[in-house]
């Protein structure tokens, strides 16, 4: 059976369109869930080895420091304190401190991560710096390999990925810290690949059927791609689906954005890049 994607090549645009938008408009007035990693804070993550120091407990002995607590796996709950506006690296380890003095020997601790708000305002640079620098590299290295409508596509596309991925961190409030840095890093360079292998066939099969229409000729090839395609994308999102059942609260946000960035550079690749492609070769 023979998919007609460039069917719906004018759909894609309208559905691209309001994506761009709903992501741009909730990053300029919902921004972003800051983790401790980029805010600055307390991260601690505890076990209580007293039967009856429940999280309710916890919560109530900490409310002046107003904590996120979350049950994790083995018992295990995740403590976040955030930090006043214009707090010190002295005031935050006096913080820990105190923190450590109220739950006492009730909480055993398997982890511990301070991060002061100079340190948080390098990583959120440094984020931002390699971001930037990937997309570069990955933009120069589509602009040497492909020509024309093959490197506008791809640069669009790319660029489509990277603004859907935002907004959708900004949109369901997952948390942005260096983990979401990776995954972004890791979508991106996901969805170039995929953009490579399509247009690579598309390329074989113009050298082959020049007199078929351009319409005709990409829904040729996604076509013969497709069953790759599908089963690349369906066997990475099963690796996040046990990733997200097996690896722990921690984790468990990694893949939901994973999935979203295959799912969402697949797409691209089907339609924003070839549509792009199509009204090049027209």
């Amino acid at each position: 059976m023979k998919l007609h994607f460039m069917r719906y090549r004018k759909l894609s645009y309208w559905v691209s369109g309001i994506c761009i938008l709903l992501s741009i408009l909730s990053i300029i007035f919902k921004g972003f869930n800051y983790g401790i990693d980029f805010s600055g804070g307390i991260s601690m993550e505890i076990t209580p080895v007293v039967a009856d120091y429940t999280i309710d407990k916890m919560r109530h002995d900490l409310e002046k420091f107003k904590p996120e607590l979350q049950a994790v796996d083995n018992k295990a709950i995740l403590l976040r304190v955030g930090l006043p506006k214009g707090a010190t690296d002295d005031q935050l380890n006096t913080r820990v401190a105190e923190i450590k003095n109220i739950l006492g020997d009730r909480v055993e601790y398997s982890q511990v991560q301070v991060v002061g708000p100079k340190i948080g305002g390098e990583l959120i640079r440094g984020g931002v710096l390699a971001i930037l620098v990937s997309f570069i590299l990955m933009a120069v290295y589509i602009w040497i390999r492909y020509r024309g409508g093959y490197a506008v596509g791809s640069f669009v596309s790319l660029v489509l990925d990277l603004i859907l991925m935002f907004g959708f961190f900004s949109i369901m409030g997952l948390e942005f810290n260096q983990t979401a840095i990776a995954v972004i890093l890791m979508g991106v360079g996901y969805s170039v690949n995929d953009k490579v292998v399509n247009y690579d066939r598309i390329d074989e099969n113009i050298k082959m059927y020049h007199k078929m229409p351009m319409n005709d000729l990409i829904d040729l090839s996604v076509n013969e791609m497709l069953y790759r395609t599908i089963s690349t994308s369906v066997s990475t999102i099963l690796a996040m689906v046990g990733i997200y059942a097996f690896g722990g609260q921690m984790l468990q946000e990694f893949a939901i954005a994973m999935t979203f960035s295959i799912i969402s550079g697949t797409l691209t690749s089907i339609y924003i890049s070839n549509v792009i492609l199509y009204h090049f070769n027209l």
